[in-house]
């Protein structure tokens, strides 16, 4: 049972880590830092432009943080706070629905990175290969 669980914790943490990296990562590379700054802006985050280098770099390294299973609590809560963030400034008004720009994603991608902050990493990651 327990190998059964670190698989699921393993498929979790790729999974989350993809679509966080995939995120950081238009942030920075297909969007840029300056357009994501100018959106932060209009939607009232303090100091966009920093905020933006911020959340596309806590993406991008979390995400791929949380794909090996390294600093993986750290990574979780980061990632958490980060979707606490994008909630609270550009989606809890418009509904659930990510059609509508709405919470359930952000929601979702935070509890899972928190889930997997607070039960760790699994056997199937460098977090456990290194404290060995």
């Amino acid at each position: 049972m327990e190998t059964i669980t670190d698989a699921a914790i393993l498929l979790a943490r790729i999974g989350l880590g993809l679509i966080f990296v995939a995120h950081g990562w238009q942030k920075f590379f297909t969007l840029g830092l300056t357009r994501v700054g100018e959106q932060f802006a209009s939607l009232g985050v303090p100091q966009p432009h920093v905020t933006a280098a911020i959340v596309a770099g806590v993406e991008l390294v979390a995400g791929i943080a949380l794909i090996a299973g390294i600093l993986t609590p750290l990574a979780g809560i980061l990632l958490g706070a980060d979707m606490a963030g994008a909630f609270y400034f550009v989606h809890a008004t418009n509904g659930p629905f990510v059609s509508q720009n709405g919470w359930e994603l952000v929601v979702a991608l935070g509890v899972g990175a928190l889930l997997i902050a607070a039960v760790g990493a699994g056997k199937f990651s460098l977090d456990r290969f290194l404290t060995r």
